[in-house]
């Protein structure tokens, strides 16, 4: 495929004439299946960039933290957000340092640079970014698996322990609960559609009220996700939990990459026909549910990222006086073309 003709179409002019973008691009490349090299047939060209903010951006009333385009899936993030993400091994944003040398459409000299000490960045955070996010897919997957043969009760608990996996990550995003408790479980409930419900018991005292609002929409998403897996659409539904599959096991050989090796590898050479064998349903049956050896499989590398996170010889947390050295020498020289 002739990436870089898409790239030069009509449809992408937004890239050359968008006031953030244009010449403030410092790196362009591929997302998604095409990006880890899992792509089908029918798969979308996600297009991944950076771009330096501009002096009004840094100095004045701009705010610009990334361009979006959905017709198509082109995601466009300023500088200074894309090194808040990366800090953090974002698993999301921290696959565009990996990608193949040719899938580097537009790079500029700031774009190398970043590229040659993207090292810097990692950390042992990627254990919990990483590993959030692959929980996240063992939990839609499980829950979407449970919805037809699992009672009502069970179905609450996977409910839960999705929250649970989620808020393991809520320390790293929101100010703590220093003053005060907070607890969730499932429990009998009085409702008469349900037996059993997830309740909150919560003590919270001098506590930020955005964040306090984002907890909770994420565990309202979480909970409206599990709903809309009612909707059946069974030829659709099992190609999405096989995609989900898939993905949960590429997360969790990339991150192995991070702790084991300190490399970014997103383009994944090495694992492709054992990736899109599990997207063509290796391990599923034909009811729709998944041999247990997957599930084996999945424990095994939970088991590998335990030690990996204890044998790691990544730091407990970036530089930062190093990324800060680094984000100061780029943005001058953003101010100053």
């Amino acid at each position: 495929m002739d990436f870089q003709a898409i790239i030069d179409s009509k449809e992408y002019d937004f890239l050359r004439t968008n006031e953030h973008l244009g010449n403030n691009i410092i790196l362009l490349t591929l997302g998604g299946s095409h990006a880890y090299g899992t792509n089908v047939e029918t798969s979308d060209v996600d297009i991944r960039g950076i771009a330096t903010n501009r002096k009004q951006d840094l100095l004045g009333l701009s705010n610009f933290e990334q361009v979006l385009d959905s017709q198509t899936d082109t995601t466009i993030f300023s500088f200074n957000k894309l090194i808040s993400l990366i800090l953090d091994c974002n698993p999301n944003t921290i696959e565009i340092l990996g990608c193949k040398p040719e899938h580097y459409f537009q790079i500029s000299e700031s774009g190398k640079e970043l590229l040659k000490n993207k090292k810097m960045f990692l950390s042992k955070r990627a254990v919990h970014s990483f590993g959030g996010y692959a929980n996240q897919q063992l939990r839609r997957l499980q829950n979407a698996l449970a919805r037809d043969n699992y009672p009502q009760t069970e179905k609450e608990r996977h409910i839960l322990n999705s929250i649970k996996c989620n808020m393991d990550t809520f320390n790293q995003t929101y100010t703590h609960f220093d003053e005060g408790t907070y607890n969730i479980y499932v429990d009998k409930t009085d409702r008469e559609d349900l037996e059993t419900e997830i309740f909150v018991d919560a003590n919270i005292k001098h506590y930020p009220l955005r964040d306090y609002k984002n907890i909770w929409s994420e565990m309202h998403a979480i909970v409206k996700d599990y709903g809309n897996l009612n909707k059946r659409n069974k030829k659709k539904d099992d190609i999405h939990l096989n995609k989900h599959a898939m993905h949960l096991v590429r997360l969790y050989l990339m991150c192995f990459d991070l702790l084991e090796k300190e490399e970014i590898v997103t383009f994944r050479e090495n694992d492709l026909d054992f990736l899109l064998s599990i997207r063509n349903g290796k391990f599923q049956k034909e009811d729709g549910s998944y041999y247990d050896a997957f599930y084996d499989l999945i424990d095994g590398y939970e088991k590998r990222l335990n030690y990996a996170k204890e044998n790691t010889s990544l730091p407990e947390a970036p530089n930062y006086k190093l990324v800060e050295d680094f984000v100061v020498s780029v943005n001058e020289r953003a101010m100053n073309a």
